[in-house]
């Protein structure tokens, strides 16, 4: 609770500032008539991530062990994201995409970093033997890397209305939470109610109308940390299963981007080309307004999340 209030009330605090800086050096994202992923009619800072970030790292390590090699990794690895996101969000304010290449590799490189520090996929439980099966060195690797770029990207692929991105990180969160309780896995616990933490503080200014944005950079780092708690936590020493808990947490960016990247790729574009194609904007062409667009896809969140809860309790 303390990690909570403490890691809520440092960006509760900053946000505003953060904005009025947004604004002073013109680093919002302002409308465009000829996008039709811009909504919004006002512009808007996109600062949010650091103040976010801030209230990440300041009360992480003081609640797992200091600065360790993992906690060092962990924030390395999202000071990568936030560097890399920011020069993409400055290259939007101006009108311009920023290179995909750059992201990739930058994206993956923090990954790395994790994977040194000792967070891995090593394997899971065989059903039919009951023993532990261990991965190859190389699998582990290959499959710790897909994972945190591919929840890094989904996470930031999903933040294209007010309150959306947020409100499913929030929600994983709370779900990764009671797994890693459920598990006794302290640490991954203690990252996940410290991520929400910032979120729900973020969401204070970013639900319908939104004040602030966060940006890529924001997304990105939020994605990563999810992304590295389910690895720390329902991922290991998984039963093939138990697998589906976190997948399940994560369940609508995933599915909702999966099919928008399969769609790209049938189509023929790129597969970092922003489009209108995710379940939001669908929605939106429904006839749904952005605020039901946000409670039902979130709602649909918690659907899912409370199943993979199920599914771990059928583990137990």
């Amino acid at each position: 609770m303390l990690a909570f209030l403490l890691s809520f009330g440092i960006v509760y605090v900053l946000i505003p500032p953060f904005g009025r800086w947004g604004f002073r050096i013109d680093f919002v994202d302002k409308p465009r008539k000829d996008v039709e992923r811009k909504i919004h009619r006002e512009p808007i800072p996109l600062t949010a991530s650091y103040a976010i970030f801030i209230g990440f790292a300041a009360i992480y390590p003081l609640f797992t062990g200091g600065f360790t090699k993992t906690t060092l990794a962990i924030l390395g690895g999202s000071l990568l994201l936030l560097a890399i996101g920011t020069v993409d969000d400055w290259y939007k304010t101006r009108g311009k995409d920023f290179p995909a290449l750059p992201k990739l590799l930058v994206q993956v490189s923090a990954a790395v970093l994790v994977y040194t520090s000792g967070i891995v996929f090593e394997g899971f439980y065989n059903p039919l033997t009951g023993e532990f099966q261990v991965l190859p060195a190389w699998l582990q690797f290959v499959l710790t890397i897909m994972w945190l770029f591919g929840v890094t990207t989904v996470i930031n692929f999903s933040d294209g209305m007010d309150g959306l991105a947020g409100g499913l990180a929030g929600i994983s969160g709370v779900t990764l939470f009671v797994v890693a309780l459920a598990k006794g896995q302290g640490s991954s616990a203690m990252m996940a109610i410290i991520l929400v933490g910032v979120t729900v503080a973020y969401l204070r200014y970013n639900k319908p109308p939104a004040k602030v944005f966060m940006g890529d950079a924001g997304a990105t780092f939020l994605g990563f940390i999810l992304g590295v708690i389910a690895l720390d936590g329902a991922f290991k020493q998984a039963t093939i299963l138990s697998l589906f808990v976190p997948v399940l947490a994560l369940g609508v960016p995933i599915f909702d981007n999966l099919f928008v990247v399969v769609k790209r790729f049938l189509q023929g574009k790129p597969i970092y080309q922003a489009d209108a194609g995710q379940a939001h904007y669908r929605l939106l062409r429904m006839g749904l307004n952005p605020k039901q667009v946000v409670a039902f896809l979130c709602l649909l969140s918690v659907c899912l999340s409370l199943s993979s809860i199920i599914l771990l309790l059928l583990q137990t």
